[in-house]
């Protein structure tokens, strides 16, 4: 029996998949959350084999919490299932440490199909992950600015993106704001920017936010 933790920001979402995976007599759904923080609390509180999650949520994403699941729970898969583009996050998030890469549009049958990948201790990669996998490889050179940054240089790209503040971004990532300042430098210098609007204009125009 493959044990899943369910986390997303609709209930509706968490609700189908539920049902859905009920269907399956390999798939046990132990728990919910509804973002990053409570998927931190999820794992903490119950034994998961494959976590599914969402990553844009309110509060703590998905991407937020990736690096702090991974370190609770090395051996536990995270599969991201995601409304946005799989050439829009999934090779950054793949060499952090999430185990796959699913796109909310999928066919259900590869949500279970990924699942048991994971729950083998293997990556699950879709034909379209594959492929940018295999271009990055060819052509490194010309990969995105973004996907030159680091794990946290990307999560603080995202937040000054969206508007945040250097002091709201140091509360959210446990920081100090001379911290974030550093790595807000060391991205604007990899990226080729020079100030906030241009990262917002950068994200938005990468469809990387909404």
């Amino acid at each position: 029996m493959i044990k899943v933790g369910i986390v997303d920001d609709h209930a509706i979402v968490r609700s189908g998949l539920r049902q859905f995976l009920s269907e399956h007599v390999d798939l046990r759904v132990v728990g919910e959350a509804a973002n990053g923080r409570e998927a931190i609390d999820l794992v903490r509180e119950h034994e998961i084999d494959v976590l599914l999650m969402d990553l844009s949520m309110p509060g703590q994403s998905g991407i937020d919490a990736l690096a702090m699941l991974r370190a609770k729970a090395p051996d536990m898969g995270i599969l991201i299932l995601s409304g946005y583009p799989e050439e829009h996050y999934a090779i950054n998030l793949i060499r952090q440490g999430a185990s796959g890469y699913l796109n909310k549009e999928c066919d259900p049958q590869e949500i279970a199909e990924a699942i048991r990948t994971v729950a083998l201790g293997r990556r699950y990669l879709t034909p379209a992950v594959a492929d940018l996998l295999a271009q990055q490889l060819n052509r490194k050179d010309d990969a995105p600015a973004h996907e030159q940054l680091s794990e946290r240089e990307f999560q603080v790209f995202l937040k000054l993106a969206r508007g945040e503040t250097a002091g709201d971004i140091a509360k959210s990532l446990s920081l100090s704001v001379k911290t974030v300042s550093t790595y807000r430098t060391r991205l604007m210098e990899k990226m080729g920017l020079s100030s906030n609007s241009d990262l917002t204009y950068y994200a938005l125009k990468n469809r990387l936010i909404d």
